[in-house]
This record gives structure tokens, sequence and C-alpha cells, in this order.
């Protein structure tokens, strides 16, 4: 998701209507997250969109679709994180917590306390998982992944995540 192809991807600014490019510009939400018998939808949000795109290209790869966010253009409300929630409705959602921990992991969960978010399944990635599991806890994630990443470990979490989703 280079910023020279983010025009490529639906925009969901705050306040306006979803726009979904897939159901021809109707407003339509998708076909959704784990529960609609298709491949599982995994939201993935980072600051870097080289990570971005691996992470997508990794996960399509093992047989997920993917939906991409810029967590810059959420914090500067470019992007409407919760209107994107709701409107894609993903099984999983894979989130980067960067630089100050304490006020990212703050922003996340304020994001998280509305109402469509909260029943999401939350995989962490980090750049220090012990500063961040320090900070966070056992409870308030499903699990937290530092960097570099093992790239099969952020799958195998994915997939944790969907059979929990199963099972609850």
């Amino acid at each position: 998701m280079r910023r020279d192809r983010i025009a490529d991807l639906p925009y969901y600014p705050i306040g306006e209507e979803l726009m979904d490019a897939e159901a021809g510009g109707q407003g339509e939400a998708p076909s959704g997250g784990g529960n609609s018998g298709t491949r599982p939808l995994i939201a993935v949000f980072n600051s870097s969109d080289d990570t971005v795109e691996l992470l997508q290209a990794v996960l399509e790869q093992e047989g997920f679709r993917t939906v991409v966010g810029s967590i810059v253009d959420v914090k500067t409300g470019e992007l409407d994180f919760v209107a994107f929630i709701e409107h894609h409705r993903p099984a999983v959602i894979v989130y980067d917590v960067s630089l100050p921990y304490e006020a990212n992991w703050n922003f996340l969960r304020r994001l998280r306390s509305s109402e469509p978010v909260k029943a999401c399944k939350f995989i962490i990635t980090t750049t220090n998982k012990l500063a961040l599991d320090k900070l966070v806890g056992q409870t308030e994630a499903l699990e937290i992944i530092g960097k570099p990443y093992d790239l099969q470990g952020v799958v195998g979490a994915v997939r944790a995540a969907l059979r929990q989703t199963l099972t609850s």
C-alpha cells in the first residue's frame, strides 16, 4: 500500500457515507468477516506502508482476504477506524503499536471501546514486545508479536484468533 497507490483503495473519511468500490459505489457493506462462509477477512493497520504490504501479501498467500489501513491516517482523522471496521467487519485485526507505547496503546484502547470494535479479535505487533507486555498485561490482547516479525508467527496468531472466535 505505497502512498502512490493509496488512491486505488476505498476511502472512508469521517462524517461521509461509506462507499465500497467493490459494491459499485452504492455504500453497501461487503460480505464481511469470518462468519460469511468465505475466506476470513483480516484487517491490517500499521504506520509503515512496507509492513502493511508485507503482511497483506503473507496473509493473502495463506488464503486470507485482507483489507488495510494506515495508522497515520486514523490518527490524523483521514480514516475513520470505527466506520472502516463496521463496514468491512474483519474477523481479526492486526494492529501495530509503536513508540511512544503508552500514548499509542491508550489511543488503541479508545478505538477498541467503541461498539463495533469491541467484539473484534486483535493481534498486536510492536517493536518492543517486552515493553508493551509490561504496559498491556495479559488480558487486553490475544497476542503481542515483536519485530522483527516471524511472519509464520503472525499467521499462526491470526489462525488462533479465528479458532477462538469460532469457539466463543
